[in-house]
């Protein structure tokens, strides 16, 4: 059966908006902009990076009073003169450019290619990345290069499992094979165990679960030195090569001076999938 009363016409609703149940229109002063900025006391969103850089720099030994805060402050100088579209940096951000570090490394230790990441909120190729940031990184440190990192990979502190050390040696004139042998034994021990003082009280632990490999070197300039991998391990802690010179020391029974240290590396776990077909995975059986 047909339909009874008037047919409404289809601009009815152009002229009539729809009402609340309550016989009022809802109160909105205007249409929603999804751009403007939040109100009634809300801050606003934090705005999301857009691209994350892998930095990798080199850094000279510093006093003992540029490392820590000193040094962070540093760097966040050097991000907000960059003039790159940092995270954190943005009008209503909290004012701390977005970075982070793979470890931590001691004032008196040279590293050759330590890690940082850094958020931004624009993409930016490499080169003006590396204009932006190479002339003023904090002091004693100096640009290597740059890798443009998935934004949901894992965070790097969390990838490394292990850090490549050159000690160069000092003091009285050693026996090359006398310390080769020394550190074949280290290698071949099940334990080492070892002490450490922090704080005041000592803490024993078992230095063979974080050295992976120590082998002895000739450098160009003369004399012995030593190429040392140490692992990484979220509940044992860092291997650090001046303990395991230490040790070596007592297995060639010989005392041993330490001249420098460098920091040659750093090694992540594997690749993540999103950025890599082909995973890899870095040996932790040789000391090269």
């Amino acid at each position: 059966m047909g339909q009874s009363g008037p047919v409404p016409c289809p601009c009815h609703r152009l002229q009539h908006p729809l009402l609340h149940r309550s016989g009022r229109l809802a109160d909105v002063t205007g249409p929603t902009d999804p751009a403007q900025p939040a109100t009634d006391g809300e801050p606003p969103s934090p705005a999301e990076p857009r691209q994350r850089w892998r930095i990798t720099f080199a850094r000279d030994p510093v006093e003992a009073d540029q490392t820590g805060r000193a040094v962070l402050d540093a760097w966040q100088e050097c991000l907000a003169g960059s003039g790159l579209p940092v995270a954190g940096l943005e009008p209503g951000g909290p004012g701390k450019g977005r970075m982070a570090f793979a470890a931590p490394l001691s004032a008196a230790v040279r590293g050759d290619a330590e890690l940082a990441d850094v958020w931004l909120l624009e993409r930016r190729p490499l080169w003006a990345v590396r204009e932006s940031l190479a002339g003023r990184l904090p002091a004693g440190h100096r640009w290597v290069g740059a890798e443009d990192v998935w934004l949901g990979a894992p965070a790097l502190a969390g990838r490394v499992v292990a850090a490549d050390w050159r000690v160069e040696l000092a003091g009285m004139r050693m026996d090359r094979d006398l310390l080769a042998a020394a550190a074949r034994q280290l290698i071949a021990a099940r334990a080492l165990p070892r002490i450490r003082v922090k704080g005041g009280s000592e803490k024993r632990y078992d230095l063979r679960l974080l050295l992976a490999a120590v082998d002895v070197e000739t450098p160009d300039a003369g004399g012995l030195g030593l190429a040392i991998r140490t692992r990484f391990h979220p509940e044992l802690g860092t291997g650090r090569p001046e303990e395991v010179v230490a040790a070596l020391a007592d297995a060639a029974g010989v005392p041993l001076e330490i001249g420098a240290i460098s920091r040659v590396r750093l090694l992540l776990d594997e690749v993540p999938p999103a950025r890599s077909p082909t995973p890899t995975r870095f040996p932790l059986s040789s000391g090269r």
